[in-house]
């Protein structure tokens, strides 16, 4: 599964927070709320996260293996 916890600390660090990302940069309350309990987020939306956080992508996610993952 995805994690994105590794975002809430980049956001932390960051000068950016919830507020900012929805007015200023247009993200959806659905995103961050998809963020929040690591749902799924298109590419293009992690694109966007690390070019507003100027991150990589590592600072937004990480994969970790899990019970939950469908079944290859």
């Amino acid at each position: 599964m995805i994690d994105y916890s590794p975002f809430w600390e980049t956001l932390k660090k960051s000068n950016e927070n919830w507020y900012t990302l929805t007015s200023k940069h247009h993200l959806s309350h659905s995103t961050m709320h998809r963020l929040k309990h690591n749902d799924n987020i298109s590419m293009k939306t992690a694109n966007d996260l690390c070019r507003i956080l100027n991150c990589k992508i590592q600072d937004i996610c990480q994969y970790v293996a899990s019970d939950e993952d469908q079944e290859l």
